[in-house]
């Protein structure tokens, strides 16, 4: 396994505040690692230690198997970053930030930008200046930036924030073109969870600053097996049936009332028929799958994420 990035009992502490506390993950070369938490989670906090904007309290960094503070500022340079919202000049044109980019990254050859601007679809508004880009082509721009140097690992923080249906959907085909075509890894946090679910081959869930856990894109897939949503005249005998009968625990009651029974090791009817065995109405009665979205709900349920 060629592991990129490696985290051992991480912590960021401002202060009083602990913003990350004992995050242990590991990212091999080729994943699209996807970092889920609600805000205030710590993962702006561990992208920025991961690009050197900012240094742990406790707990050792690895990128490229390289974990003194020297060797880290050198293996940096194999890596591109978008962290909160990409900088630009707002009155050079494209082509120029792009030309001042590889400029102050040291990037050799005046090819590099013409071949960028094609990578992120931005050829034909080389000359458009900055501030009158739309948020899609800003964020393409960020993007652009980032990939200068031809680095190993992508570490973007929100690349899909602010960005309409149609451009998430242009910037996930765009990262997914750059993780296939070039075997660029990328690590990214997305607030846009059903999006993430098409993008990511592994998964981490942070909490307070905390990992609950490291998962990959198959072994969730294994997790979020189908689940049944049963509505029912009497929630509460239903699920104490659920419970006596069945020895079915894992399950929820959602806000319309219905049971959301995960899991289910019997078929359909054997549930519905629990129901009437008892004199209980059946109104509605659905398989439905977990998304990734719903998994990550159900964590925070358990207390959990």
């Amino acid at each position: 396994m060629d592991v990129v990035i490696e985290t051992r009992g991480l912590a960021k502490r401002y202060g009083d505040v602990t913003a990350l506390d004992d995050v242990n993950l590991t990212v091999r070369r080729g994943d699209v690692f996807g970092l889920v938490g609600d805000n205030g989670a710590g993962k702006s906090t561990l992208f920025k230690l991961l690009c050197g904007l900012a240094f742990p309290t406790e707990g050792e960094l690895r990128l490229f198997d390289a974990h003194d503070r020297r060797g880290l500022e050198r293996r940096r340079s194999r890596m591109g970053a978008i962290i909160e919202q990409p900088g630009f000049y707002p009155n050079l044109s494209v082509e120029k930030n792009l030309e001042c980019c590889r400029i102050q990254k040291g990037v050799p050859g005046k090819d590099a930008v013409p071949k960028l601007l094609d990578t992120v679809g931005l050829a034909s508004a080389k000359n458009r200046p900055c501030k009158h880009l739309s948020m899609g082509m800003k964020q393409r721009l960020g993007l652009a930036m980032a990939l200068m140097g031809e680095p190993e690992v992508l570490v973007l923080d929100e690349p899909a924030s602010g960005l309409d249906p149609s451009g998430i959907v242009e910037m996930r085909t765009l990262l997914q073109q750059i993780n296939r075509e070039k075997g660029i890894t990328i690590v990214l946090s997305s607030h846009h969870l059903a999006e993430l679910e098409q993008l990511a081959t592994q998964y981490a869930f942070l909490r307070r600053g905390r990992l609950v856990e490291q998962v990959s894109a198959e072994e969730l897939q294994k997790r979020c097996q189908d689940c049944l949503d049963i509505a029912v005249s009497d929630v509460a005998v239903y699920t104490a049936l659920l419970e006596r009968e069945l020895g079915h625990e894992r399950y929820q009651v959602l806000p319309d009332g219905c049971v959301r029974i995960f899991d289910p090791q019997h078929d359909a009817q054997a549930y519905s028929g629990l129901a009437s065995a008892h004199g209980l109405g059946v109104g509605k009665l659905e398989l439905r799958r977990m998304s990734l979205e719903q998994y990550y709900f159900e964590l925070k349920e358990r207390g959990e994420a």
